[in-house]
């Protein structure tokens, strides 16, 4: 059983370490090619944090564990908005002005609200799972459409797109950039393998299901990269890119994250996850939008005490899992 924990923890490093290096070369490799950093930070950076849940979703589909994927989509939802999210306001209260994230969370309420309605017969089939995918393709162009339109190919003034350039890393040489996109390519499904491998064991051991392996250890452990981006996102004083990542990481789980499982082991999924976890996620998420939008002024204000109900959210949501177990 250590043994597996240790795999687990090495798993979960490694996985989100590759992630980081896999936008990094990525991110070079799109700089080296011309394509501009706006572009880069509203995709591939953007893309880049929702990488673990998306590697782990496909394993754990692959190898006929989908409702570890789903388990880990809705989990790294209500972990980002309740813990992370918390913790980061807890740290710092944000003040946020951005157009654009004042435009994406009455989106992601109805994002969620999409993914919740998926699996409300607790059946998730291979066309929903299309229809997820192409809502996500309609999400990217969407943005980047209306991003281009607005600034026309000048400087914006969009706080958060004016962060997410500067957070896009300084191009190396191209060599460098395909090596870093290499090792990220090669670790990622590795670890994530190793990572589902042992949650599994693990799971079967206390007699743990695999929704609730997918909803708790792989969920805050995929979600490492949103703290830590949120993390640095407030030591620069960049408040907006700081609740950016989170929503965006979000509306990429629902959209790209959870349809994994539909696209490669479609079928039965576990009734708590629509009776009891896709619904806490859709309440939080609720949650997040009344927080925001609890003043009429035009920059968002997420307050320590703000960040302790969210992370009160976050508790309350644990002791209702583990209370269940039997």
């Amino acid at each position: 059983m250590l043994e597996q924990i240790f795999i687990l923890l090495i798993a979960l490093v490694a996985l989100v370490w590759s992630a980081d290096k896999f936008v990094f070369g990525a991110s070079s490799l799109a700089r080296n090619l011309g394509i501009s950093p706006m572009i880069i930070g509203l995709t591939i950076v953007a893309m880049g944090s929702s990488a673990p849940e998306m590697m782990v979703a496909a394993t754990a589909s692959i190898q006929g564990n989908p409702d570890t994927a789903i388990g880990n989509a809705i989990g790294s939802n209500i972990t980002n908005i309740a813990l992370v999210l918390g913790i980061t306001a807890l740290l710092q209260p944000l003040a946020v002005s951005s157009q654009t994230i004042r435009r994406e969370i009455p989106l992601i309420l109805a994002v969620t609200a999409l993914g919740y309605w998926v699996l409300i017969d607790n059946h998730f089939s291979f066309i929903e799972g299309i229809v997820l995918m192409c809502g996500f393709a309609t999400y990217i162009i969407a943005l980047l459409v209306i991003t281009l339109k607005k600034t026309k190919g000048k400087p914006s003034n969009d706080p958060l797109i004016l962060e997410a350039e500067q957070d896009v890393a300084t191009a190396v040489n191209m060599k460098l950039s395909l090596l870093w996109l290499g090792v990220g390519i090669i670790l990622l499904p590795l670890s994530a393998s190793f990572l589902v491998d042992s949650s599994v064991f693990i799971a079967k051991a206390f007699g743990i299901s695999d929704l609730v392996i997918g909803l708790t250890i792989i969920a805050i452990g995929t979600s490492l990269p949103e703290l830590a981006a949120s993390i640095m996102s407030i030591i620069k004083k960049e408040d907006d890119l700081a609740l950016g990542n989170i929503i965006g990481s979000n509306i990429f789980n629902i959209l790209a994250v959870l349809p994994i499982a539909g696209l490669i082991a479609p079928g039965n999924v576990d009734a708590l996850a629509s009776s009891r976890d896709a619904p806490y996620m859709l309440g939080v998420t609720l949650l997040l939008l009344v927080l925001c939008f609890s003043r009429n002024s035009g920059t968002f204000r997420i307050t320590r005490a703000k960040g302790i109900l969210l992370l009160l959210s976050f508790i309350a949501y644990q002791v209702l899992l583990f209370s269940q177990l039997s």
